[in-house]
């Protein structure tokens, strides 16, 4: 899914007269090595492409064509599905019909939504039907009334010789059965309007991932929000735990509690740490780090001294769904955290100086793996970029828990991604940080970076710890700004692993890892040559 940067930046110089060689100078390389790169002879990217993009007076992401990425990834996701495996359909390539029919790569793709969306309300409703007590019933009543008129209609029909008090004693049997049949028809159909008033064509993840996609991971008020907040925080104290947990006792009325208990648990609140909104009490496990207990006082104080900033972005129209806006509420509420432990002009410029070292950004902020990974995916603010990654995390069974979606980068929408990606690898060697460069079927590179890390307990009768991996991902046109990329030769593609976005969209017949069969345009049933045998992944010690 490469994007013809080469074109883009020719088409852009010539659109402000610029020549070959004015733009290479100005760049800082020569006008052969230029001229290689529009005719898409020669990758660009990291340092380069960012003085370019500034010589044309440009966004990075209009040059990378980052808006197109998505697109072509929803189209290789609906050419895959079986109901689009037909005709001439299989021929169809998703970048080739996006550069030549956008709109109509947008109407297959939301077609695409539609029906999955659809086929979701279905099996819901069929699961519904087997399961809810309610309409169970209802179902047991209509098929009784169905059988009783019936039987009736049928003795009326077949009997000569019944007087007239019995045929109208039969026909009212009728009459009473039919009306019963139809309150109960109703009371079915209301059930499933009720419960069709409150769904959508798509996913309250969906809807989430779009908000954030959108607005590209950057949220300007919450960032102008986060500024303010943390000076106010910051006149109370420095800022860290104990002014938080001051501030939050002063203002709100907040008392912050330290236990080892787990009688939380029987409540419906496991975890490291829970806020009751009724006692204003904010519990914290003793086994919960302090980066833990920092970023939590920091999420709650923001929702209670800003919430209308928050609602504010909640109220977005991509989140259409009552669960959609919670969902939003929280990760916004997140959002919003992160911003005020990580200044945004601060912390670019120690992921900067550092080459973000995310080992070294941890200690500088009293910060968890994932909350510095967090952040990173957000610095995208206009004129003032960090590298673009995009964000994974994993339990031990592999499926994806959280997702920040990087254009370009084939990333499954939910369930497992390909099990060759250094975010099930870091599994491996908890704790340790896992690199590699993975190579998609059309040549598309990425340096993934990846960690996993488990759960502290706070004693020996607490549950064992719960590895997750988390990891970033960015175009291997940017490692060279990372301090991941030093000892290794991104201009050699040979030592490249060779990967797919998930084994059901992964077009590689010869690969030994295949866990399912894949579903990809043209690909016919079958044609996996490796054996399907679930191979499970060695996540070390879970206790």
């Amino acid at each position: 899914m490469r994007s013809p940067i080469g074109l883009r930046i020719s088409s852009r110089r010539r659109a402000l007269g610029i020549s070959q060689a004015a733009l290479a100078r100005q760049a800082g390389i020569s006008a052969s090595y230029l001229n290689l790169i529009e005719r898409n002879r020669r990758q660009v990217g990291g340092a380069l492409l960012l003085r370019l993009a500034h010589e044309l007076q440009v966004d990075i992401g209009d040059l990378s064509g980052d808006a197109e990425h998505r697109l072509i990834a929803e189209l290789d996701e609906a050419l895959s599905d079986p109901i689009l495996r037909s005709g001439e359909l299989e021929t169809l390539d998703a970048r080739d019909l996006v550069a030549q029919q956008p709109a109509a790569a947008v109407a297959i793709a939301r077609l695409h939504r539609a029906y999955q969306g659809a086929q979701a309300n279905a099996d819901d409703f069929a699961n519904r039907l087997r399961s809810d007590p309610l309409l169970a019933e209802l179902l047991h009543r209509v098929l009784s009334g169905i059988t009783a008129v019936r039987s009736s209609a049928e003795i009326l029909e077949d009997t000569d010789d019944l007087d007239e008090t019995e045929r109208r004693r039969f026909l009212a049997s009728i009459t009473r059965e039919t009306r019963g049949l139809t309150d109960v028809a109703r009371s079915l159909i209301g059930q499933f309007e009720q419960e069709a008033k409150g769904r959508r064509s798509l996913s309250p993840m969906r809807e989430l991932d779009d908000l954030i996609f959108e607005r590209d991971n950057y949220f300007p008020a919450l960032e102008a929000v986060a500024g303010d907040l943390r000076a106010e925080i910051e006149r109370a104290g420095p800022f860290g735990e104990a002014t938080l947990a001051k501030l939050l006792d002063d203002r709100f009325g907040v008392r912050v509690v330290r236990s080892g208990a787990r009688e939380l648990d029987a409540l419906g609140f496991p975890g490291q740490y829970h806020f009751n909104v009724e006692t204003r009490i904010m519990w914290f496990q003793t086994s919960a780090i302090a980066a833990t207990r920092q970023f939590q006082l920091t999420r709650l104080y923001a929702e209670l001294a800003a919430p209308v900033a928050i609602e504010r972005e909640v109220m977005a129209p991509e989140l259409a769904s009552d669960t959609a806006r919670r969902l939003g509420y929280r990760a916004l509420g997140s959002y919003l955290a992160g911003a005020i432990v990580f200044p945004y002009e601060a912390f670019l410029h120690d992921a900067e100086t550092t080459r973000y070292d995310i080992e070294a950004l941890r200690q500088i902020y009293t910060a968890s793996f994932e909350q510095v990974a967090h952040r990173l995916v957000t610095l995208r603010k206009p004129g003032a970029t960090g590298v673009p990654f995009g964000f994974l995390r994993s339990d031990p069974a592999g499926r994806l828990t959280k997702h920040f979606p990087l254009p370009g980068l084939p990333l499954p929408g939910a369930g497992h991604a390909c099990p060759l990606w250094a975010l099930y690898g870091a599994f491996r060697t908890p704790e340790t940080m896992v690199r590699q460069i993975a190579q998609f079927a059309d040549g598309s590179r990425y340096l993934f970076v990846a960690r996993a890390q488990a759960r502290r307990v706070a004693s020996f009768a607490d549950r064992g710890a719960i590895h997750t991996s988390v990891m970033l991902a960015c175009d291997v046109l940017h490692a060279d700004r990372t301090v991941y990329a030093a000892g290794l030769d991104l201009a050699d593609a040979g030592a490249d692993v060779p990967v797919g976005p998930a084994c059901r969209l992964c077009p590689r017949r010869d690969c030994a890892d295949r866990q399912e069969e894949a579903l990809m345009p043209g690909g016919q049933p079958g044609a996996v040559r490796a054996p399907l045998i679930p191979r499970g992944f060695d996540i070390g010690e879970a206790g």
